[in-house]
């Protein structure tokens, strides 16, 4: 396995890292491991996958009539 060092980080870009990996529930190497082997095999990130499931979402509802869901609720408080 190759090794690599990423010198100037700025606080910010670590403290960032560091909450991603919490949230991840890893440490901070493998959060930092994740994002790099993602890029680097072309991968996406989380927000563009939200957006490319929210597009084909749209897509699958274009041409559907939408019910207004403000009147929906009404209807269910006046029964």
């Amino acid at each position: 396995m190759a090794q690599i060092i990423v010198r100037n980080l700025t606080e910010q870009a670590v403290e960032r890292l560091k909450v991603r990996a919490k949230e991840h529930k890893r440490s901070l190497e493998a959060e930092v491991r994740d994002i790099l082997e993602n890029e680097a095999a072309g991968g996406v990130n989380d927000r563009e996958l939200v957006r490319r499931i929210a597009a084909e979402m749209r897509s699958e509802l274009a041409g559907v009539p939408q019910t207004d869901s403000a009147d929906l609720i009404r209807a269910d408080r006046d029964r």
